[in-house]
Formats: C-alpha cells, structure tokens, sequence
C-alpha cells in the first residue's frame, strides 16, 4: 500500500534536475501513505516523472522498491495496491522467460505489462490498484484504477502537462496550476456530501472512475476504456440469474469469500480487522479466525451516547470466535482534536460523519498492526440498506395511494417532534436514538410524494438541492436512464447505483483517507470483484427476505456465530454529531457558519442555513447531516482555498 504521483509534460521542456525536484515536492506531500520509503524516476527526453512513497507490506526488501522498471526496460511502474493473486501469476511469467529479483506483487505486474500488455495483465488481477505505467518505447503513459474504486487516482491536464496522483494535494505542488472552485462539483458536493466522480471540487481535475484505463498519447490524445463495469457483471451475470439453490448460494458464497479473505491475509507485516460487530464485520474477523492457528487481532470503536454504541456487540463477537480484541471508546475531545486535520486528509469536501471514528479506529488499529481487513460493501452486494426496503415498499405502493394523501401523510410524519419520539422510545423499553429515528421519519416523508422510483432514490440520498447560488449541477449516474435497460428491478438498480457512486465516493474514500493517514492498510474482501459477480447472480429473495437484507451473508455467519449475538436493528458507523453540534462543536461550528462570513464568500443560499442552524439549536429540527456538510465545506475552503 502507497501513494504514486507524476506528470508527463508533452513539451518535455524540464532539465532532469527540474523534473526531479517539481516530481519529490508531488511525491512529499503524500509522505503519509508511505512512511517506509520513497523515490522518483524521471526521463527529461520523454518528459515524464514518476513519484513513489511506499508502505512496505509484501517483500520488504529494496527488490520491492518503487518506481520499478520492467527487466526489459521498456515498463516504469509507480503502484498503490496489492494484487493478491501475484502468486499465481508469477510461474506463468517464469515460464515466459522472467527472472524475478524478488517476491512483491509490483514485479509481477511490470513483467506481465512487457509479457501479456498492459490490459490483459489487469484483468487477470483480483486485487485493489491505482496504476501508472509508462512505455518507454512508444512514449505512452497509461493510468488504471481498480475495478471497484478502491484506491484513488486524481488527473488533469494544464497545458501541455498530465498531472496525476493518489491524492489531489499532490498536484496542488505543481508550480504552474492555480485551483478554482468548481460550483457545479460544489452542488454535487452538497447533494451527495461528497464530490461524485469523475468531477472533483477543482474545476478541470478529474477522478479516474473505477474500472477504467486512461491513456495518453505522446501527441497529447487521451482515450478512456473500461476493462470492468458493474453493467458488465450484471449482464454476464443474467443467464445465471436465480439458478443456483439457497443452499448452492450459500456455499458459493461461502467458499469464494473465504477465498478472498485468505488471500488477504498474506503479508509480511502484522494484520488484523475491524469489527464493528455487525454482519459484515463479523462475517470478515469470523472467517479470518477460520483461516488462522491463532488469535486474530480485532479493533472496535464505542460511543458512551445512546443509541450509536456498538462496541460491546462487537466485544460479544470477539470473545465468542475467539480473537483478540482492543476497543476504544471516543469522546468529544478527539472529534475537537482531529476536526483541523480532516481538510487536509480528505482534500475537497467530504462530510460522511464516520470519518472521525474511521480515522480513530485506524488509528488505535495501526498501534498495533499494518494491515487491517474491513467488512466495507456488504450493504450494496447484499441489499442490506434499510433505504432498500423502503423504498421499494414505497414504490410498490405509491400507485395504490393517492397522490394528495401521500402528501399529507409527508406533512404528518415532518411534523413529529424528536421529543416525542424519544418517549415512545423510553417507553418501548428501546435504546435506539430518537435523532436516528427522527431522521428515518424524514426521510421516509421526503419519498411520499413521488411517483418515480429513481426520484424516489435520489430524495432519499439528496441532503441540500439548489443552495449553492450561480451553479449548474453536472448530471451523473444517478440520472442515467441506461440502467433501467439491465436492470429493471427497482432495488437492483439501487444497489448498481450505490456500487457505481456511494461505495466508491464515500464508503472507499472515507477508509482510504481515514487508514492511509496513520499509513495503515486496510483491505476489503467482500467488494473481491469474484464475489461482486457471484451477488449478481442471486435472486432477489437470497438477499432479501423477510423484510431483511443480506440474508445469504447471514447464513454464513451464522455458521460461526450465534444468531443472537448479531441481530439487532441497524445503527450505522456514525457519530452523535446532532448532539456534539449543539455541545462540544457549536462555537467552531458557529464560526463557520456566521451569516455575515457566508454571505461575503457567495457560495450559499444563507438563509437556507441560518435557518436549519437556528431550528438544529432549539431542538425543533435535526439538521445535523446538512450542517455537517456545510462546515465541512467551509473547513476545507479555509485550509486549502484562504
């Protein structure tokens, strides 16, 4: 695991110290991604410089050094990733004549480069990559990024430069490119509370989407393709559809995700997992414990609040399958503490609350391992989102209800006071938090009024619509009628389009972000692109069934652990940011929310915020998603835009 940058300048202008020099600046400031080593390789003819900052994790030797060069020479590789097959890719590359200098997954990919080309040796890989490789030969630079969106890969073009890199701070070292705020990527931003690729806050800077291969010519063409898709597993899929048995499903499942976990639990360094004590978490440190002839390391993280504390389920788990366990319980004061480092760990807005207990558990992780399994995308593969069920409900049943009584059933469920709900709550003897109730309530009333199925998708997952002033909001898959052509099933294209945005742009960059900050590595099985394709071939009822997702998955656990241990309303991975919003964080919060200091700055629609802050406060409303959004925003403008 690492981070890689570069440039190729088509007018190769640069001597080869200047190349050096501008590629170490790129290089240094993603220094956290890779403690353990770094270097670049330049070739001032050709223009192109590639930077390297390497987190040792397999050969720890210098034969696993970075930028790596084919034993032909015609191949420059700079690598983030781990491709967990290289084992068994290496014989067939010996067998072609290859002699290895060491054991590391980056020389198996720079010789299948030369053996196979590049396309071919990436599609044989079943692993988490951002790529680049240079032809020496025929002066073609080439960016891959892995089939799920895993690990990130920023791109642009200033001038006759391409600039790239794992994070966008490292083209903000460019001496030549100066940032401008792009307004549509801003309401995009506001929507989703994150930036959806491919656009990034900056205007002209791209996210490379996953599954896709950019290249760029010596003259300065560029051309994408895709060498994997969602579209593509879930077509390839459809003649499978629905033929294997429950039991056959199961143990399908059963054996490609215990393959997955074993192969990433090789390492030469020490490696544990997360454990939230939830399904996936579980069904990961569950198998991994299977997998290993002694104690697994697992990490949780608690909250004292109520209603958002799932460390003991996590620690019920543990004890049961028999891992070692450490916890952590956070307070307001490391939220206080880490608020001033996340502009500069995201780099553009990004407002998923978790990041602060995904920062906090990696950190406490990382004390103690370097590799660290996470159960991330169960909920997409497995329809295990709650807004799955509902909304499909919703959808079935909106043509039976009138449109005016769906309306006014909306105004009802808005109208319900988050105090009530806490005492029916108290009442029921249920520990959950009114707030998150309060919030499903909302959610719930914002999808009653509409018709369309897609609408209805986008109401839900949409938090601030039309409060950024003077912007054009860029449409991207959310809105592409494409998807209803292969899948028709309305919570199968949910899942799709959760898969091609929310997975990779939120759930992937807030864990890439939050581990490589403290340079822990974090792996995820259940997104192995073999287990993405076998979910398409289930039938609805394998993952949903009796109003409860990923049911196929927990037949799996329950083969390891007692169903009572982990059945439990869901809560999510997130903070009390209502409650720290109006407490520990109000002042910052306040300053950078004050309506003068808004107003000076354009962005928003002020009294849209003024008021959501106001009704957040009193208590009348919780705001606390949509405000987060905006002082994230603001956070990060301050740090990287003055």
């Amino acid at each position: 695991m690492c981070g890689l940058t570069g440039f190729l300048d088509l007018d190769a202008r640069h001597s080869t110290e200047d190349l050096r020099a501008r590629v170490w600046a790129m290089t240094e400031t993603i220094r956290h991604r890779g403690p353990d080593g770094g270097d670049v390789w330049v070739d001032a003819a050709a223009g192109i410089a590639l930077g390297h900052r390497r987190l040792a994790i397999v050969d720890l030797s210098e034969a696993g050094h970075q930028p790596m060069a084919s034993s032909c020479g015609r191949f420059v590789v700079a690598y983030n990733g781990e491709a967990y097959n290289a084992d068994d890719l290496r014989p067939e590359l010996e067998a072609a004549g290859r002699r290895f200098r060491g054991h590391s997954d980056t020389e198996v990919i720079v010789e299948g480069c030369a053996v196979w080309g590049i396309r071919a040796t990436i599609e044989r890989l079943v692993g988490m990559f951002a790529i680049a490789i240079w032809d020496r030969r025929d002066r073609r630079l080439t960016l891959v990024r892995d089939r799920l969106g895993i690990k990130p890969l920023y791109w642009a073009r200033f001038g006759a430069v391409f600039a790239f890199g794992s994070e966008l701070k490292t083209l903000r070292a460019l001496p030549d490119w100066t940032p401008e705020i792009d307004r549509g990527a801003v309401a995009a931003y506001m929507r989703h509370t994150y930036v959806p690729a491919p656009w990034t806050i900056y205007r002209g800077v791209s996210k490379l989407e996953a599954g896709k291969i950019l290249t760029i010519e010596a003259d300065g063409t560029t051309q994408q393709d895709t060498f994997w898709s969602v579209e593509g597993a879930v077509r390839a899929a459809a003649a499978d559809k629905g033929v294997m048995s429950d039991a056959e499903a199961e143990d399908a499942l059963h054996d490609v995700l215990f393959d997955a976990v074993q192969r990433r639990m090789v390492a030469d360094v020490p490696l544990g997992a997360f454990l939230s004590g939830g399904i996936d978490s579980s069904t990961v440190a569950a198998l991994m414990q299977a997998a290993s002839d002694r104690p697994v390391k697992t990490f949780s993280i608690g909250f004292k609040e109520v209603g958002y504390n799932e460390a003991e389920h996590a620690k019920a788990v543990a004890k049961h399958i028999g891992t070692d366990h450490t916890e952590l319980y956070a307070e307001p004061e490391h939220a206080l503490n880490l608020i001033p480092r996340l502009a500069d760990m995201y780099d553009e807005p990004f407002a998923d609350s978790s990041q602060i207990p995904t920062y906090l558990v990696s950190e406490m992780t990382r004390r103690h391992v370097t590799v660290a399994l996470s159960g991330d995308g169960g909920d997409e593969l497995f329809a295990g989102y709650n807004r799955y069920l509902w909304a499909d409900r919703f959808y079935r049943l909106s043509g039976r209800v009138p449109g005016v009584v769906r309306r006014l059933g909306a105004g009802v469920l808005s109208a319900v006071p988050e105090s009530c709900l806490g005492l029916g709550l108290r009442l029921k003897g249920d520990a959950r938090s009114p707030a998150l109730m309060k919030d499903r309530l909302l959610k719930i009333a914002r999808i009653l009024p509409e018709n369309d199925p897609d609408g209805i998708y986008r109401k839900l997952l949409t938090h601030w619509d039309g409060v950024v002033k003077d912007a054009v909001e860029p449409k991207g898959v959310i809105w592409d009628s494409r998807l209803k052509t292969y899948l028709p099933d309305f919570m199968e294209r949910m899942q799709a389009m959760d898969m091609l945005t929310y997975l990779p742009d939120d759930i992937l960059t807030k864990v890439d972000r939050a581990s490589m900050a403290v340079a822990l590595e974090v792996r995820v099985p259940i997104i192995d692109h073999r287990v993405v394709e076998l979910s398409w071939k289930l039938r609805r009822d394998q993952k949903l069934k009796n109003g409860q997702g990923k049911n196929v998955l927990r037949n799996i656990l329950y083969r390891y652990v007692p169903r009572d241990l982990v059945e439990r309303p869901k809560t999510g991975f997130s903070m009390p940011v209502a409650e720290w919003l109006r407490g520990p964080l109000k002042d910052w919060a306040a300053d950078l929310l004050d309506e003068q200091r808004l107003s000076d700055e354009g962005f928003f629609d002020v009294a849209h915020i003024q008021r959501a802050w106001a009704e957040h406060q009193s208590g009348r409303r919780n705001w606390q998603y949509h405000l987060w959004a905006v002082v994230m925003f603001q956070a990060w403008k301050t740090r990287w835009m003055g």
